[in-house]
């Protein structure tokens, strides 16, 4: 039986039940209206089912954005490649899109409902999943309760919990334990992670590896990348991937330092949040810098200082071009962002010192001389520069990475290995159904 709920999260429940739709109405106006909602899809987030449910045993993984759900895509491949039927559900607009272009045949992508027992309810109901991955720590209370109350098995995957996390979590002991105890397994990134959740109140861990460390290289079209190539030419060219407000500023600083010795260079802005690039764009020709948006269809032409790739699911193409990329969420109090793909096609990264999101990725590549971390704008204008002028010192730099990453490698296998016995059993209750 299990234990009494504490007082916080009975409380929680309890106001949450009260969200009538009227007021989830009014929550998914405001988002709508921010772009942060699907307005064709929003019913999902009452929980109602957009899709039938697929026959046979289900496996839900969910996973708060894109960089949760990016990480598990060859876990799914996995699963999808052994024959289970696949649901993957995700809360923003950004991680939909790139579900749309990277999960595999036959696995579904639905958003996740508000955290209210009846969009829950519906939501469970329908689709009746045989077992429930939950990816990271997006933990919703009422998700998690009710899951476990229908006897679904829960199992945390690539578990983390950041060291700012874990002193939130510790000032309310007995509402992250209460939902801790309702995993049957917690799979973690590293051993410090294992460390914090045993603190937290999980019973069951097992430290397997990071899977972001095992994705692979991103995709790319070969015609949009065929084109960009003939259309820089031989430009040098350096890319900030993901980058965050208030970077774009530094990135601006550099580039017009930089083409003082570099005239031909070409600076591309990826940022984390596509629907920021009309606004960068104008922030750079505030700078006197002369700009083309790839979301109006513009090139990169001779005469563009900087590149703006405000769409979605092209990181793949702007780590092809550009041989030296700097790693965004890093010179703000972001926490970073996955430097793997980017290493993956051979870049050189370089990045701010606010990494806590992958401070075990980032400490062992800087260790490794794999990554360069700089303090702030000054720093990553000189480090560019020394790059630029001696091209063999980012390819040593890049080479030292791959051959980090493919030490730290091994998370996928390893997470397989610890479901196995969660997937058998539900082979066997398929067999015998």
């Amino acid at each position: 039986m299990r234990d009494r709920l504490p007082l916080a999260l009975r409380l929680y429940r309890l106001a949450s039940a009260a969200m009538a739709p009227p007021v989830a109405s009014r929550i998914l106006a405001w988002r709508l209206k921010r772009g942060k909602e699907n307005p064709e899809r929003l019913n999902e987030r009452y929980g109602v089912a957009s899709r039938p449910r697929p026959d046979g045993p289900l496996i839900w993984l969910h996973g708060a954005s894109v960089g949760e759900v990016l990480a598990v895509i060859p876990l799914i491949q996995r699963l999808r490649a052994m024959d289970f039927a696949v649901l993957v559900t995700s809360g923003t607009v950004t991680s939909a899109a790139l579900a749309e272009q990277r999960l595999p045949p036959g696995a579904i992508h639905q958003f996740i409902p508000l955290d209210a027992p009846r969009f829950v309810d519906r939501f469970l109901e329908h689709w009746r999943p045989d077992l429930a991955l939950f990816v990271e720590s997006d933990l919703w209370p009422n998700l998690i309760l009710a899951s476990a109350g229908r006897a679904i098995p829960l199992i945390l995957v690539n578990g983390r919990v950041s060291e700012r996390s874990f002193r939130r979590w510790r000032r309310i002991p007995g509402v992250i334990g209460a939902l801790l105890k309702r995993f049957d397994l917690c799979l973690t990134q590293s051993g410090a992670d294992a460390e914090r959740y045993t603190e937290l109140g999980a019973a069951h861990i097992n430290c397997s590896g990071n899977l972001k460390l095992d994705v692979p290289a991103p995709p790319v079209e070969q015609p949009s990348l065929q084109e960009l190539k003939a259309t820089v030419g031989n430009r040098i060219v350096i890319a900030a991937a993901s980058t965050h407000p208030g970077e774009e500023a530094a990135i601006f600083a550099a580039h017009r330092q930089l083409r003082a010795k570099c005239p031909s260079l070409l600076t591309i802005i990826a940022p984390r949040h596509p629907e920021r690039g009309p606004g960068i764009a104008e922030s750079a020709k505030a700078a006197g810098l002369s700009v083309a948006l790839r979301s109006r269809g513009e090139l990169p032409k001779p005469e563009v200082d900087v590149f703006v790739a405000d769409t979605l699911g092209e990181l793949g193409l702007i780590y092809r071009l550009a041989p030296i990329v700097f790693m965004g969420g890093s010179l703000v109090s972001h926490g970073g962002q996955n430097p793997i793909e980017a290493i993956r096609l051979g870049a050189a990264v370089v990045h701010g010192p606010n990494v806590w999101n992958f401070a075990e990725i980032y400490a062992t590549l800087d260790a490794a001389h794999g990554a360069e971390l700089i303090p702030d704008t000054d720093a990553l204008t000189a480090c560019l520069a020394r790059w630029l002028a001696n091209p063999a010192a980012p390819k040593a730099v890049a080479d030292a990475a791959l051959v980090t990453v493919g030490k730290l490698s091994g998370a996928l296998e390893r997470t397989i290995a610890a479901l196995e016995p969660y997937l058998m059993q539900l082979r066997l209750e398929h067999r015998t159904s």
